[in-house]
């Protein structure tokens, strides 16, 4: 068992849920359905993907942060 994060976000009428440690993205009608998307969609690709390909795609390090702008 390994933890990811997952970054979820409304876009439209749904939302969108995406992985940045492995680049996988899925969406659903509300969060918990995108979130059990993604949780499907990583093990999906844990379970077919090439060892070489998820060493590749894996990003060890993932900061989140938010920062000030100005605009205008």
């Amino acid at each position: 068992m390994q933890q990811f994060t997952a970054i979820i976000e409304r876009e439209g009428s749904g939302y969108v849920s995406l992985c940045p440690e492995i680049d996988i993205a899925s969406q659903g009608c509300n969060i918990e359905e995108a979130r059990n998307n993604l949780v499907e969609a990583l093990e999906l690709f844990f379970e077919t993907a090439d060892p070489k390909e998820i060493q590749n795609r894996l990003h060890s390090e993932i900061f989140i942060t938010r920062v000030e702008v100005n605009i205008g």
